[in-house]
């Protein structure tokens, strides 16, 4: 191989779709490629053109492709040999490859930068042994040298090995938990749905019914129900895919009411104390995540205290910022070396056994609070516990409490509404709820029916759910505002992605799936309020 010498590479795969791909990718690297689908074809295009490299997979129609490995390797041993394939990752398949001679192997499907790599380092390889061999012909001395580069070319391709290799396991745990991530998305929307209906229903029943007993039931049900919402929140959280929706949250009334649930969660094992200052002001927070951020902080404090111990959580102004509110989260267990603190809020770290942890726990925690405008930090040392500190953004407004929110927004006027949703209980509870409170509502179950209905009611607002069967609502309300430019929406939705939701909503109001009746009331206030003035008002 001549200096400034184009390399030719021998793509060997039978299915078309895998060829093209490296072919393609070997090409934009700057090497010439020919092509064999069949084992034979392999080697009769090797006898016409000797190329330096083959690019040979595993599983061929004709002759494996270890056989044809091997008699490269007898006929033509200067020829090196790459093998790949998408199940050649266990240590027999190995070991195969290896005994029948080839040079290294490559898991598909690989990145292009990668699979160039690998065919330069086999490169590198082979111009070592080609030096070494005409100098073995001359002094020993620069034999000697040679060699010694051919040694630290391995050492380089060990090292390139590993790192592969390191980055493979790297690269398996994300698709999994993007894989988890698209599940539970998927889940969480029709479970959502399901919650809507029956948080908005119970709502109802437990404020208007007059029968103490059945106040009580709802009032039980609702609670479940709400554990329930906050269960899916929870177990979307850790892929942080929701859109957080902060607010001003009373810090005080949000751990108190996490005790029960803490206490059922952490074991008999740890005990809870809460120091919570009473004047500690309101923090701007997403309710929902800053439960999640908590519990995790408690979980991850009793796998700390394994013989049991006391978990504290306190609440104060922030002595290191006005600005700030801390919320400390302390344990009494085996504490962390400042090495492991260093590393305490990497992705995928712990210090858990296999299968104990995914070391995601203190990574969402600092994600979370840092998405909410906080910080975190960990005060640890060994033997002497560790306390998990939130420095939360302070906020000025008290938080509205259930009864304010439904007074102010219980105010109908009777605009005319039109609620787009696929789910039938969902439509219904929202349907039902806003016309009993003085709105003039109309309803449509998919994106057809919503542009027929827009046309015979001229809506002032529409609230409509994301997604959709066929056309989602995007593409709804795009059709919608091409005949009502200033038409007011009011996005609901229990779908997971928060990227694909800001994408396709911009600035317009969206409500989170699942929602109070109050909720969605002071929601459509809110929409009516701040609609254009060039909305039509007009009577239908």
């Amino acid at each position: 191989m001549s200096a400034g010498e184009k390399i030719v590479v021998l793509n060997v795969d039978d299915l078309e779709a895998q060829r093209y791909v490296k072919t393609r990718d070997l090409k934009a690297a700057g090497f010439d490629v020919i092509e064999a689908q069949t084992g034979a074809e392999a080697l009769r295009l090797l006898e016409q053109h000797k190329p330096p490299v083959v690019l040979l997979d595993v599983q061929l129609p004709d002759i494996s492709g270890f056989e044809v490995c091997a008699f490269i390797k007898t006929k033509w041993p200067e020829v090196m040999v790459l093998q790949t394939s998408a199940t050649f990752t266990t240590s027999e398949d190995r070991i195969s490859g290896l005994n029948a001679g080839a040079d290294s192997y490559l898991v598909q499907p690989a990145e292009p930068l990668e699979l160039a790599a690998a065919i330069n380092a086999l490169l590198r390889i082979r111009r070592s042994e080609d030096a070494l061999r005409s100098l073995n012909a001359t002094l020993d001395k620069k034999v000697q040298a040679r060699t010694a580069e051919l040694a630290e070319a391995n050492r380089q391709l060990m090292q390139e090995m590993a790192q592969r290799q390191k980055a493979e396991a790297v690269l398996l745990q994300a698709q999994k938990m993007e894989a988890v991530g698209q599940l539970t998305g998927g889940l969480a929307h029709d479970f959502n749905n399901l919650l809507t209906a029956v948080v908005g229903n119970l709502d109802l029943i437990r404020t208007r019914a007059t029968d103490p007993r059945i106040a009580r039931l709802a009032e039980n049900a609702f609670k479940a129900a709400e554990r329930g919402s906050k269960l899916t929140a929870q177990l979307l959280a850790f892929s942080r895919t929701q859109k957080l929706a902060t607010s001003s949250i009373d810090i005080n009334r949000t751990v108190e009411g996490m005790y029960e649930f803490l206490n059922q969660s952490l074991g008999a094992n740890v005990a809870i104390q809460m120091n919570l200052d009473p004047g500690t002001p309101v923090v701007i927070a997403d309710g929902n995540q800053l439960e999640v951020s908590i519990l995790n902080l408690g979980i991850n404090a009793r796998d700390a205290m394994p013989d049991g111990g006391t978990l504290t959580i306190a609440t104060a102004s922030d002595p290191d910022d006005p600005r700030k509110v801390l919320v400390s989260v302390s344990d009494t267990g085996t504490g962390m070396p400042p090495e492991v603190v260093a590393r305490a809020f990497d992705p995928f770290f712990t210090t858990k056994p296999a299968g104990k942890g995914t070391g995601l726990g203190l990574s969402q925690v600092y994600g979370l609070v840092r998405q909410m405008g906080g910080d975190v930090d960990i005060i640890s040392k060994p033997a002497e516990g560790t306390t998990v500190r939130l420095h939360l953004r302070r906020g000025h407004v008290a938080p509205e409490s259930d009864a304010e929110a439904a007074h102010a927004s219980e105010t109908g006027q009777s605009e005319r509404i039109l609620v787009v949703d696929d789910d039938h209980d969902v439509r219904a509870i929202m349907t039902s709820f806003l016309s009993e409170i003085g709105y003039v509502v109309h309803e449509a179950e998919h994106g057809e029916a919503a542009l027929a209905m827009q046309k015979a009611v001229n809506p002032q607002l529409m609230i409509i759910d994301f997604a959709m069967p066929g056309t989602n609502g995007a593409e709804v309300v795009k059709a919608a505002r091409a005949a009502q430019p200033a038409l007011p929406i009011l996005f609901v939705s229990g779908y997971a992605d928060s990227a694909a939701l800001e994408a396709a909503m911009g600035s317009a109001p969206f409500l989170r799936k699942p929602f109070r009746p109050a909720e969605l009331a002071l929601a459509v206030r809110n929409a009516l309020e701040h609609r254009p003035s060039q909305v039509s008002t007009d009577s239908a």
